[in-house]
Formats: structure tokens, C-alpha cells, sequence
């Protein structure tokens, strides 16, 4: 029996009660940002647009929908963190999605300790298992199909350090199920976390 389709374009509007784009592209991994400016004023927020780009070196990116804070400090420091959310620090890093202004500290809005980087500025979140110490490569402003610009930016960064809890490592493997990441999913308020029970796997073909 053949599916019937939903069908839009998405420059005339979806026509539904909540766009399915973030839905159907997730769950996400979150972009939890660390960065500061150039007078080390600190930034802590969540993107949902973000994942890995590239295995050697390690890239990583995220997209700033608009112009915020994070995108400032990076463009004036060329460093970020990445800090990975885990279902104890889900609510921690819901506060830190408020809006305020550049001058207030989401650590202290999530009630989170920083920790210092080794070869950054930014601070680490210090309750996060695992932090990516990047330094940018590209910062990209998007555009359409017809090359006018969008007001949207891709930033990307590559790992030059990596701090993991040795909790995580199970015989020097990472365990992603144990670590419970927290995933964006595409409702409003959706979100999802990884737990042992949803493993599966698969072998490639040789």
C-alpha cells in the first residue's frame, strides 16, 4: 500500500501547526557554546543546529540563527568550547537559553562551575563529562539558492582538545548510551536522550 504525501515548498509555508523541518533533521545533537570576547566576558548557550563535520582533523559546527553573542565573541576571539548535554544537566542547560543580556553569565543562570581549557580561553563547563576545545576554521554567512544572503552564520571549528571522564571509557571505548546525551528534537519543547536500551548494531560490509 503507497503512503500518502504531505507535500509543501517551503517558501510558500509548510501549512502545518509546527514546522517539520527540525523535526524530520533530529534528533540533534545540542551545541552547548562556550566562548568569550575579547575583554573575557563569558557566554554559555545551546544550538541546535551542530554536529561534526570532519574526522581528521576533528571539525566541528554550529549555526547561529541571527546574530548572538556566541557569534560575536567567537568572530573577536576565533576560540569556542563544546560541552556535551547529559540528562542531569538538561535543566541546566534549558536556563541557560534565556535571553539576557551580554553581560550576565548563563554559568551562573545554570548554576554551573567552569572549568579552565588548556589551549582556549573560553572556560569548560565543569559538570559536562566530555568538552571540545576548538579553534575556528571558517565562519560562514549562508545563503539561498539564488546567492542572496541569509541572516544565519556557520561556524566552524576544529578540535585541537578533548577532555573526556574516564567514566565514559568502557575498556577504552566511549560509551554513548552511558553518557545519556541529551538530543534536540523537533517540537517546541522536544527532546531526547540516549539510554542502553536503544542500542543496536551493525556491521559494515567488508
Amino acid at each position: 500500500m503507497m503512503d500518502e504525501f504531505h507535500y509543501y515548498e517551503p517558501a510558500k509555508g509548510h501549512g502545518l501547526p509546527h514546522d517539520p523541518f527540525n523535526a524530520i533533521v533530529g534528533p540533534r545533537p545540542i551545541g552547548w557554546i562556550s566562548s568569550c570576547d575579547a575583554a573575557g566576558n563569558v557566554n554559555l548557550a545551546p544550538y541546535s543546529f551542530f554536529n561534526a563535520f570532519n574526522y581528521v582533523p576533528p571539525i566541528v559546527g554550529f549555526s547561529s540563527v541571527g546574530r548572538k553573542d556566541s557569534l560575536n565573541n567567537i568572530e573577536q576571539t576565533g576560540e569556542f568550547a563544546w560541552n556535551l548535554v547529559t540528562q542531569p544537566l538538561a535543566e541546566a542547560m534549558n536556563q541557560t537559553c534565556a535571553m539576557v543580556p551580554p553581560d550576565v553569565d548563563e554559568f551562573d543562570l545554570g548554576q554551573l562551575s567552569k572549568a579552565p581549557s588548556r589551549l582556549i580561553a573560553p572556560p569548560r563547563v565543569a559538570q559536562s563529562p566530555v568538552s571540545f576545545e576548538c579553534k575556528v576554521t571558517q565562519i560562514i554567512q549562508l545563503q539561498r539558492a539564488d546567492k542572496s544572503l541569509v541572516p544565519s552564520w556557520l561556524i566552524l571549528g576544529e578540535v585541537v582538545a578533548v577532555h573526556i571522564a574516564s567514566r565514559m571509557l568502557s575498556k577504552g571505548v566511549y560509551d554513548t548510551a552511558a553518557a545519556e546525551h541529551v538530543l534536540r528534537g523537533g517540537g517546541p519543547a522536544d527532546y531526547f536522550s540516549i539510554h542502553p536500551d536503544s542500542l543496536f548494531r551493525m556491521t559494515r560490509p567488508t
